[in-house]
């Protein structure tokens, strides 16, 4: 997996900041992790930040990243020299993997230097580079080594100035040197800037293989012409990230998800490997993702990582929980075959020696009568020795005397030769039945084997399922998704897909009215202690419909004294410029209070209803099948609804009721019940066209139901 910055992507993506980032100032400074900063820039309308991780990466990124409690020595000091200090420039030191951002100009700027390479640094130095602080101090270990620390001055002029194309003879030179067996792309990268990656693009586009090596059948002076051409390739991309304004593409890697079900086909995993400006030909036949710019797929790729580690983490243990039920499914299979082969092995062995009856009676008289006469071991070996030598057909039988555990070995045959152990304490009959009695034990044991095996398989495969489940639900809780802007206010969505936000407190009061209020949007409030103050955004500037005022209203009210009180009051609304912070009579407001010119709009009698309801959000791949499903309807479609209903509910009735109208009572009663399905079905309507989309159906606290009460 590619982990960090090459030259050319340096290029690439700060060729990307130039375009959009130049001239925005410094809000602020975090800091993530000890290594990892975030460079907060603004200007009117617009937000961005800048990612900097020491020895890996700088790109803006569009995700919530987990800040520090408390700032670090040098995220306070960055914060004492760049915060609201334009960012004027952003250029590499040479060739070298080392970014300098300048903030200010002339005397007034500062610069934050980015190394890029090994272990990494990040510098703060002033306008003559003067080292004010920096992560990582350095020592001269050598003599051409320059002493990094504060006070000192960064050596800017000791960057590598970019070198002209390599020279046949260079090239040459190098290609000769190389060891045996090396690939070309290996052997040159130490020499050339361009990286692995694009020196294998550049040579597949020369018509030679991406991974061609140095061997004895290949002449480095007949290859290196082919080569250069190759390299001048390679030369023109990184002339083209000079000024790079193209995409971003982030090269996947494929795995396969183990599966307990048979025949299922294997899900496949797609985890991130690789991240590039170009779609170089190594990678046209894999998996890729395209993006709009380098600096979108780079802050994807990275932002991703973690919980593409997780993903691989998961995948590992689910091969591991796969592996050990396939060792238990091995094991019981070898254990069966063992226990057959042991069975067969007895059974012939029994066989044997049923069918050489005289010869393995002789052989066990012969040791025995030795044993009884107190012979020495050594001495009856050699009596055996000699009798083989003199043709004895009984002493030829006997391989071995295993007196120590009162056997012998013989060399049975029918009409194949097998040597078999045979025991001198029983007959030739005896050890027959003793070999038949090992095949019929074996042949119970694999039957219990069997048996047991089921369970045992069953067993394994229930903890395996379990262990898959329980790796999928760890991987999922840890994946969070991006939290929108207006989630940290109290927010809903009206019935006709208006957003409305509104305050906690009389400070974000103040952020709603100063920061969000905007041209066409309608400012909500209620005359009751504690309202808060609602905004509804309507950035097309239409007139806002009836229906989200009265449900924005009802929101403004519930949030009030009211609520406690349990008193139906009205809230009131106003356009957006009628909204101000100065009172004309010079008098001091509140956080939280604002002056209203104008008249002010009254909306009808809230109740206190409020409810909650679940919000999703589908993926992008999904959208078209939602497509229309938050569709406002028109009047027209609502009684069509209502007609619907309503018809539903009379059969519903007419159910209930019966059937026979032969009955005067009954046909009275059928009526009456008609009439109490038709205000049902009037009660259920008025809450559903009254209440708004994610505000139905649930119900908070007991003054909810007084209300409900004295509607009916």
């Amino acid at each position: 997996m590619k982990t960090r910055f090459t030259t050319m992507d340096i290029r690439a993506v700060i060729a990307e900041i130039n375009a959009n980032y130049i001239g925005m100032r410094v809000n602020n400074v975090y800091d993530i992790d000890n290594k990892t900063y975030l460079i907060r820039l603004q200007k009117p309308d617009f937000k961005a930040i800048i990612l900097i991780e020491s020895g890996t990466r700088i790109h803006s990124t569009d995700f919530e990243w987990p800040k520090n409690m408390m700032p670090s020595g040098f995220a306070m000091k960055c914060r004492k020299h760049l915060k609201s200090r334009r960012l004027t420039q952003v250029k590499q030191l040479g060739i070298d993997r080392i970014v300098d951002l300048q903030f200010g100009s002339d005397e007034a700027a500062y610069h934050l230097i980015i190394e890029l390479y090994d272990r990494g640094n990040v510098i703060l130095a002033d306008h003559e580079y003067t080292i004010l602080n920096l992560l990582r101090f350095r020592t001269a270990e050598a003599e051409e080594d320059v002493k990094i620390a504060v006070r000192e001055r960064y050596p800017v002029e000791n960057a590598r100035p970019p070198e002209p194309l390599i020279s046949l003879e260079r090239l040459t030179e190098i290609l000769s040197k190389a060891t045996n067996g090396e690939q070309v792309k290996k052997v040159l990268n130490p020499h050339l800037t361009y990286g692995a990656t694009l020196i294998e693009h550049s040579l597949i586009e020369a018509g030679l293989l991406g991974s061609v090596k140095i061997d004895s059948q290949v002449d480095a002076a007949q290859v290196a012409p082919k080569i250069l051409e190759a390299l001048q390739t390679a030369e023109t991309y990184m002339e083209k990230t000079e000024n790079f304004s193209g995409k971003g593409y982030i090269i996947q890697k494929s795995d396969k998800k183990p599966s307990l079900t048979p025949g299922k086909p294997t899900e496949e995993l797609l985890t991130y490997d690789e991240f590039h400006p170009f779609l170089f030909a190594q990678h046209a036949n894999s998996p890729y993702l395209e993006f709009d710019t380098f600096d979108k797929a780079v802050d994807e790729f990275f932002s991703k990582m973690e919980s593409q580690r997780i993903d691989m983490k998961a995948l590992q243990q689910e091969k591991q929980a796969m592996k050990k039920l396939d060792n238990v499914k091995k094991d019981h299979v070898q254990r069966l075959e063992a226990l057959h082969q042991a069975q067969e092995v007895d059974r012939v062995k029994g066989e044997l020696v049923e069918m050489n009856l005289p010869v393995v009676e002789r052989a066990l008289q012969v040791v025995r009568s030795a044993l009884a006469n107190q012979v020495d071991w050594t001495e009856i070996g050699t009596i055996v020795k000699d009798a083989q030598a003199a043709g004895d057909p009984v002493a030829c039988a006997i391989k071995d005397l295993k007196l120590k555990t009162n056997h012998i070995t013989m060399l049975l045959k029918n009409p194949y030769p097998m040597l078999v152990d045979v025991d001198l304490g029983l007959s030739a009959y005896a050890n027959a039945k003793k070999y038949y009695d090992f095949k019929r034990t074996a042949e119970k044991k694999e039957h219990k084997t069997i048996e047991a095996a089921g369970k045992a398989m069953k067993s394994a495969e229930k903890k395996t399922q379990k262990t898959l489940k329980e790796v999928q639900t760890v991987t999922t809780i840890q994946k969070a998704r991006k939290v929108y802007w207006f989630e940290k206010f109290l927010w809903f969505i009206s019935s006709e897909n208006y957003l409305i936000i509104a305050g906690r407190d009389q400070q974000q009061n103040e952020i709603i009215v100063k920061r969000y209020l905007r041209a066409g949007d309608i400012y909500v409030h209620a005359d009751l202690h504690g309202a808060t103050s609602c905004v509804i955004k309507n950035p097309s500037g239409i007139p806002v419909p009836p229906r989200t005022l009265t449900e924005t209203g009802t929101m403004s009210v519930c949030y009030s004294a009211a609520w406690d009180a349990k008193i139906v009051t009205s809230a009131w609304w106003v356009h957006h410029h009628q909204v101000s912070k100065t009172a004309p009579t010079g008098e001091y407001l509140t956080t939280g209070s604002f002056m209203i010119r104008g008249k002010k709009n009254f909306l009808p009698p809230s109740y206190l209803i409020m409810g909650f309801g679940f919000l999703f959000k589908v993926d992008e791949d999904s959208v078209s099948r939602h497509r229309g499903e938050r569709k406002v309807k028109t009047i027209e479609e609502d009684m069509e609804d209502v007609s619907s209903r309503a018809d539903e509910l009379l059969e519903e009735g007419e159910e209930l009721i019966g059937d026979d109208s032969s009955n005067e009572d009954q046909g009275e009663e059928r009526a009456a019940g008609v009439e109490r399905w038709t205000k049902r079905l009037k009660r259920q309507m008025m809450v559903r066209v009254n209440w708004p989309l994610f505000l139905r159906r649930k119900t908070w606290g007991k003054e909810t139901e007084t209300v409900r009460r004295r509607r009916r």
